[in-house]
């Protein structure tokens, strides 16, 4: 995913202040079926995501870690109920902040994320939280065919829809 620096394997938790201070680069992958936040979403827990964590100071000091993230994520099409893949190619730069006041002042471009007191991460749940977010609200898989057909009102349920119908029976009499 990234070319250049040295690339260890993840532990399961890291001292942000302290990869930042290293510039430490992680790279690796994951089960979808180690994300049970992000199962719920999916058609099924087959698959995997590859990611690159990647921690620093940009030029304004301001410490980040940047994840790259590939997937392809199994889902459920709302118009055909076919499962599909949806494939997910992010990089989000996230600004690291010790307090909520702090979110002001990072630049354009950054998503806040709030340290602990005890500066460790779970880099795996910082993948998790990006691939929730990129799920669609309504996933539709790209050759689904577009629902064309009008429904109209039957009798029926235009009489139960006049509030008025009523009113002209007894007219009527």
């Amino acid at each position: 995913m990234s070319a250049g620096a040295s690339v260890v394997q993840l532990p399961e938790t890291l001292d942000a202040w302290r990869m930042v201070a290293a510039r430490r680069q992680f790279e690796g992958s994951l089960p979808l079926s180690a994300m049970p936040r992000l199962g719920g979403s999916l058609a099924d827990s087959e698959g995997e995501c590859r990611f690159a964590l990647e921690f620093g100071q940009d030029a304004l000091q301001v410490p980040y870690v940047e994840l790259s993230i590939e997937a392809g994520l199994p889902l459920v099409c709302q118009r055909s109920l076919e499962r599909f893949v949806f494939p997910v190619k992010t990089v989000q730069r996230l600004g690291l902040i010790r307090d909520e006041a702090d979110e002001a002042a990072l630049p354009p471009g950054y998503e806040a994320l709030l340290v602990p007191e005890d500066g460790l991460l779970r880099p795996a749940d910082l993948v998790e939280d990006e691939l929730v977010l990129a799920v669609p609200v309504v996933p539709l898989a790209p050759d689904a065919a577009p629902v064309d057909r009008t429904w109209s009102a039957g009798e029926e349920e235009m009489q139960a829809a006049n509030p008025f119908a009523a009113l002209a029976s007894l007219k009527k009499k």
